[in-house]
This record gives structure tokens, sequence and C-alpha cells, in this order.
């Protein structure tokens, strides 16, 4: 259409929503539909932070707070830094936003000009790359396979950055893989950056708590201290307090920055919604026992998708350190024939072809950048988990 702008041309909507979308549309209809492509918790939101929105509404806490955070909330997520991360932050340079990607916007938003660069590992979250279109900039994919188990090497890295790289997007652990990077893998990617003062980096640890075995979590600043001042950590409520719906996501960071995104977030939400900020402040600073019982849940289906996926035939999926994903290689599937006669040319013909003859949705790997590939998200019950993993399997053995 005419009037509308051509940034539009420059983005595709997001297809985990799409999947999402669509498997709740055939499930209305009727149909029999197990839906793995959501990245979100199943579990219900803990009791005392639900407590702690109903007070504040009670206490009539429901007006407008500061464009970017309130005070109480950013103090919370001081102390968290400190307690969690070894990270040192004032209320000044801390930023909230209507959850986790409203953060990454923003710092987008306030640094990129036309060319300038962003370095983005694939896979990769979906919504990276169009954001940095969104915003202007270029993003710069690294394909990083399986053989290094989804991880950018140094080696890598050093080849990617060139005059015009301005940030580094690191996530861990992985949305989509799982993948979570070692100290001294991350210390590999720190030397590298150490070098390049030009570049900073954007670390999306919105998977923090939720790593498996023992897999310990860092984070780039945390790792070199060097990198502190042109580091923004980004991280949120939503995965790890299975508080999705609440939108609240936050960052520290240097604080001609933080003010930089607060005045793009001023002009465009404001602040995010007062009560999920009290919710968020109880969150972070209430008990935290629960985390481990949800990280052994999930750990616990982790192991039961990778064995039964690893028993479908021409599939290959690698054992991720953390989050809720994985992310099975299907080269073995690519040039045949489903049952149902479709031609299986691509990772998305897979993933439309399984949907349509089991009723399992799942996201193609193309979305994520890199293929032949899906992702499951295995933040359902064991029992769907083990119905769509054993039609995954009859619909690979089906494959000719």
């Amino acid at each position: 259409m005419p009037f509308l702008s051509a940034t539009l041309d420059r983005v595709k909507p997001s297809p985990t929503i799409a999947v999402t979308t669509l498997a709740q549309e055939l499930k209305a209809a009727g149909r029999d539909v197990i839906g793995l492509g959501a990245g979100e918790p199943d579990f219900d939101t803990p009791d005392n932070i639900k407590a702690a929105a109903v007070a504040a509404i009670e206490a009539g806490k429901t007006k407008y707070t500061a464009p970017d955070g309130m005070p109480e909330l950013k103090q919370a997520i001081v102390t968290k830094f400190a307690r969690e991360n070894g990270l040192s932050y004032s209320t000044g340079q801390i930023s909230v936003g209507t959850g986790g990607k409203q953060i990454l916007y923003n710092a987008l938003m306030a640094t990129l000009n036309p060319g300038d660069e962003v370095i983005i590992p694939a896979p990769y979250w979906v919504s990276y790359p169009d954001m940095v279109l969104l915003a202007g900039g270029e993003p710069v994919a690294v394909e990083c396979g399986i053989e290094t188990g989804f991880k950018m090497t140094p080696d890598q890295l050093e080849a990617a950055i060139t005059p015009r790289t301005k940030w580094l997007i690191f996530n861990s652990p992985s949305n989509p893989t799982g993948a979570g990077y070692t100290r001294d893998e991350l210390k590999g990617l720190t030397d590298v950056l150490m070098r390049h003062p030009q570049v900073w980096v954007m670390s999306d640890d919105m998977y923090e708590h939720l790593v498996f075995d023992d897999f310990t979590f860092t984070t780039p600043a945390q790792v070199e201290p060097g990198l502190y001042d042109r580091t923004l950590t980004c991280n949120g409520v939503s995965k790890a307090y299975a508080m999705t719906g609440w939108r609240i996501g936050y960052a520290g960071g240097p604080e001609a920055l933080i003010k930089a995104m607060g005045k793009i977030q001023s002009q465009s939400t404001s602040n995010p919604c007062t009560i999920s900020q009290w919710a968020a402040v109880e969150a972070l600073n209430g008990p935290q026992d629960f985390l481990a019982e949800n990280r052994a849940t999930f750990q616990r289906r982790r192991d039961l998708v990778v064995r039964m996926l690893n028993a479908a035939e021409g599939v290959d999926c690698p054992t991720p350190e953390g989050a809720f994903y994985v992310y099975p290689s299907i080269a073995g599937c690519i040039g045949k024939t489903s049952a149902g006669g479709a031609k299986i040319e691509t990772d998305e013909d897979f993933s439309r072809a399984l949907l349509e003859e089991t009723g399992v949705a799942v996201v193609f790997g193309a979305a994520f950048g890199l293929s032949p590939a899906f992702r499951v998200s295995y933040a359902t019950s064991d029992a769907q988990l083990t119905e769509a993993c054993t039609r995954i399997q009859r619909f690979c053995a089906g494959l000719k």
C-alpha cells in the first residue's frame, strides 16, 4: 500500500509468533495440535509475586512512574546484578522496559546510524536482525554450526569485525539452541573485543537461571571488566520467573547510553505497567528457591526430548547447556518425501508437513538463520512432549 513506510519492507513478522498463532487456530478448529513453538514457561507466576501485584493495586500504586522504571525496581535490579553477576551499577545506570525486547530495541534505536553493522551469531533469536534493520543498521550474521556446538569462535568474531561494526549481540544460553558459553569460551571472545574498542556488547542474559548439569553462567562484563564501559547487560523476569505476560525487561550499562534509551522510551511507550513493576520488585527481592525446582523440571524435559529426537531417523539433536529449547539438525531428512506426499526440500517444508500430517507445531530453522533444522520449545508437560516426539519419530520413519 503506497502510504505505508518503506521501513516495513526491511522486516518480516516474527515466525515464532506466526507458528504459535497457526497452532492455536488449528486447535480452535478442532485439530489435535501440540504446539512446541512458544518460548514460554508453562509454570504459573509464583504466588508471592502475584500477591505483590494485588497489594500494589489495593494500595493505589497505579499511577505513572518514571518512563524507564521506578526507583524501587531499579534498586532491586542493582542489588540483583551485584548479588548474582558481580556487577556494580548505580540506579542511574539501569533501564526498565516493557519486556526484554523493548530494552534491545531502545538501545539499537538510540545508537545505530545508517550503515552501522551489528554482528549476530546464527542461529539467532528471530527478532535480532529485524530490530537492527528497523533501527537503520545492517545485521551481519555469523553462522555457528553444530560442529562448534552452535557457538561463535574467536576467529569467527575477529573475521566479522569491520570499521563499521558497532555492536555484537550476544545470547547465552541461546534462543534457539540452548547453547551456553563456558567462562573460557567467553573469555576467548572478550579477548577479541578488547582489541576492537569501537565494538559494543549487547548481552542478552534472559535465560541466565535456566542452565543444566554443572554449567556455570557468566556474562561478558563479568568475565572481562575492561568491557564494562561498553557493555549493555540485558535481562528480565519473563523466563526465570514465569512472567512473560507481565512484560518487564531491564538492563545495566553506561549512564549516557541508559539516558539515551530513556529518551526513546519517553516518546514511545513511557513507563512499563506500574503493577508489573511492583511484581518484578518482589520477583527479584523475594524468595528464589523455586528457581532450582523449575530448573530440575526443565532439565528432565530436555533429557527426554534429546533422547527421543535422536531416536528419530535423519535427526541429530545435540544436548544444550541451558534455556528450554533444542535445535536438531534434519540434514538426513532433506530430499525425501513424507507419507502424505510432501516433498521435503527445506526445513520450512519439513515443519509445514509435520504440522499438517501429525499436528506437531515447531519453528523451522531458516527463521533463526541456520538450516536445515527446527526448534522445539520443551516448556510444556512431559506427557505432551512424549506424544509430540513420538509423532515426530513416526513422521521421520515415513519419509522416503
